[in-house]
């Protein structure tokens, strides 16, 4: 059977510089099955969904919904939900994760999403203990290559034991599946194994990232993403937050990016927009087309 993965990963198209973008994501968690457009198809009351979609929209913050592993028929509502909240700029001391319950989603959309965005939580629940946090997207009604590569991997993970494992609505990218968001660092990972993705989870709890497999941290725009990667591979730095990036557009498609290393090196990172191509579909069922790429043009050392 051909899917948009399968078709991507033949055409070795680059991972790199592909991760959806968000300073923070607010995690809600809603049993039950899911629908293409989670947050208004779910069992979460859909004014709520669309409420909370507009409340986010240009402020940094990503909203997902997230479950447990395993089954997922129709359900009784859930009595409290879990709230994951997580600042994903990864530079030293910026990142945090910080968890609460509620009782009704709607309560949320009394946060202030613009200091979310900007880095302050505001005092929302409690400080994430433990070790890291792997969201792995698993919504079949968004794309299929989700669902079939998706929950066989969020399941093995779960059973593993090694690290809190959630399966999450939507992280963008369905061409690289099986995909999965890490935090604290906020690195989105692809075309996954369990092994590759047990030894991803290992580094992060070491503190690091995984080039291999990274499509880039959702914290930093594309062209930063493809500018710390680019870093990192020159480098081969992956303390995952050792790395500042600034960039500034030109308006051609083109892009400085100013990487800093904690120690004080620093590079400077030219970065342009192209086209995959052959033209293929982003996701199972679409037209095929010729998404975008980031490709580093230029890498000098300051």
């Amino acid at each position: 059977m051909s899917t948009c993965a399968t078709l991507s990963r033949e055409l070795s198209e680059p991972l790199a510089a592909t991760a959806a973008t968000a300073t923070t994501w607010l995690l809600v968690e809603q049993t039950g099955p899911w629908g293409a457009k989670a947050l208004g198809q779910s069992h979460l009351d859909p004014e709520v969904g669309r409420a909370l979609d507009a409340a986010t929209a240009g402020t940094g913050v990503r909203v997902a919904l997230i479950r447990r592993p395993g089954r997922h028929a129709d359900c009784l509502p859930t009595p409290r939900h879990e709230v994951v909240v997580a600042h994903t700029v990864p530079t030293p001391g910026r990142s945090w994760v910080r968890r609460g319950q509620v009782a009704d989603p709607a309560e949320l959309l009394a946060l202030d999403f613009t200091a979310l965005g900007a880095g302050d939580h505001g005092g929302f629940g409690t400080p994430h203990v433990g070790g890291p946090i792997a969201l792995v997207c698993t919504n079949g009604r968004r794309d299929r290559c989700c669902a079939l590569l998706g929950r066989p991997l969020a399941a093995e993970l779960a059973a593993a034991g090694h690290s809190e494992v959630w399966e999450v609505t939507h992280l963008g990218g369905h061409r690289f599946s099986p995909t999965m968001l890490v935090l604290p660092y906020g690195y989105t990972y692809g075309r996954l194994t369990a092994e590759s993705a047990k030894e991803v989870l290992a580094a992060t709890a070491a503190g690091h990232m995984a080039p291999e497999w990274s499509r880039g941290c959702s914290g930093w725009d594309r062209p930063g993403q493809a500018a710390d990667q680019a870093v990192r591979l020159v480098t081969g730095e992956t303390r995952a937050d050792a790395l500042t990036v600034t960039q500034r557009a030109d308006g051609t498609g083109r892009w400085r990016v100013d990487v800093r290393h904690e120690d004080g090196r620093s590079w400077e990172v030219e970065v342009a927009e192209g086209v995959s191509e052959p033209a293929r579909p982003e996701s199972c069922g679409k037209a095929a087309g010729t998404p975008s790429r980031m490709e580093v043009t230029s890498l000098r050392e300051l």
